[in-house]
């Protein structure tokens, strides 16, 4: 009798990869060369396979997304909804950092060695509202799909869906090559997936092999706040929205998304992340158009995560520095970031930049930054989970109420 081998699941397979990529680190602790030199390469590759599909996986299912929607107007609905919800958890986001850093008092006990300081030298200049919303709308078809410009993706994106829309009969070709595309979107994607392991492997080991226990221990409170105000945000926040608009028990949620959650974590890309988590809200039920749409959409301006992690920043540096910040300054900190985040681009890195915007609209030093970029790294797994957590429970929200909306529709009609 042949034994039947149980094949483990993607989800555990993992995170197996992720706890042998941290005992690896710690091993390889003192020949980071190996680690950056002969792993970190795989890890790369993986990401790049991912960042190659990306764009086509965005620019066909959000098309698609919108063709199955086959009403302008409801996808204006639902794209009105969806900024809503993200823009509105974006400001709790950063509300709940400040918050627990202040509760927790994250700066203090801290030393400043201002003689070993070195100033972030980096592009710190915050657009007008102006200049973001015109940056949003590309001047050609192709450039944004070259440098995966994912806002101006999305508009291009939404111009060919309400064009097909448009066109009517003689748009059903094109339609049927978006749908066609589509699929082998998926097809390659589920491909380069099965590869995931390996890149988690490859990616957290060096991560660890480089940071350390002994490096991180000056600044372990401020991962320690961050980590906590991000879980309590996760926690209280999509708990609350899932189990009050989507109807749906908070367990059963968090367990659906383990496997993008873990890829979130290890990765630290919101982008990178995003097929995993199209392929976990539809497993939780959401329809396809619908997470077509508001996934990659909250995957370019939905940073609940990255809020956080600038609100915990600004009171770190401000500590620190031996500054107190105002309410005035606070609330400011609280619109910047709520603005900054919508021209974010999830990527791993990005929120340093969001960070230096944070810090110079309250006059804090950017100096500050140079503490914490070197554990940046560390911040950004927690930061890029809680975003694509906060994609997904919109994503499960908006259906809910799609849904709750045709089924009042269907029961005006047999009335």
């Amino acid at each position: 009798m042949e034994k039947q081998k149980k094949k483990l699941s993607l989800t555990t397979q993992i995170l197996a990869a992720l706890v042998l990529g941290v005992v690896a680190g710690i091993l390889l602790q003192g020949n980071q060369n190996i680690a950056t030199g002969f792993i970190k390469p795989f890890g790369t590759i993986f990401l790049n396979l991912i960042k190659t599909i990306v764009v086509p996986v965005v620019i066909f299912s959000i098309t698609q997304g919108i063709i199955s929607l086959k009403d302008i107007k409801k996808v204006g609905t639902i794209g009105g909804k969806t900024l809503i919800y993200y823009i509105c958890t974006t400001a709790f986001a950063v509300t709940f950092g400040l918050v627990v850093a202040n509760a927790l008092h994250v700066g203090n006990g801290y030393i400043l060695n201002t003689a070993s300081l070195q100033a972030y030298n980096g592009d710190v200049k915050m657009p007008s509202l102006m200049d973001t919303f015109v940056n949003i709308f590309p001047s050609n078809a192709v450039a944004p799909l070259a440098s995966a410009t994912m806002l101006q993706v999305i508009v291009i994106a939404l111009l060919f869906g309400f064009g097909i829309i448009a066109a009517g009969e003689k748009g059903k070709p094109a339609a049927a090559f978006v749908e066609s595309m589509s699929e082998v979107c998926i097809k390659i994607m589920g491909m380069i997936l099965r590869l995931s392991p390996i890149g988690v492997f490859a990616l957290i080991t060096p991560v660890v092999a480089q940071n350390g226990v002994s490096v991180l221990l000056p600044l372990i409170k401020l991962i320690m706040v961050a980590y906590v105000a991000s879980i309590l945000h996760v926690l209280i926040v999509y708990s609350s929205t899932v189990k009050i608009i989507a109807k749906m028990s908070p367990i059963k949620f968090f367990k659906g998304m383990s496997t993008a959650m873990l890829f979130a974590f290890s990765s630290a890309s919101s982008v990178g992340t995003l097929p995993f988590n199209l392929e976990c809200t539809e497993k939780l039920g959401a329809d396809k158009e619908i997470a077509s749409f508001v996934l990659p959409l909250g995957a370019t301006i939905n940073m609940d995560g990255t809020a956080i992690y600038q609100g915990v920043c600004a009171i770190f540096i401000a500590q620190i520095f031996g500054m107190d910040l105002n309410i005035s300054q606070q609330i400011m900190i609280i619109l910047t970031a709520t603005l900054a985040s919508i021209g974010t681009a999830g990527v791993p890195g990005s929120g340093v930049i969001m960070l230096a915007m944070v810090l110079q609209s309250v006059g804090l030093p950017l100096e500050g930054i140079a503490l914490v970029a070197g554990i940046d790294r560390i911040l950004d797994m927690a930061r890029t989970t809680v975003n694509i957590t906060g994609d997904a429970a919109c994503t499960m929200c908006i259906d809910a109420t799609e849904k709750r909306k045709k089924a009042r529709l269907k029961n005006t009609q047999t009335q």
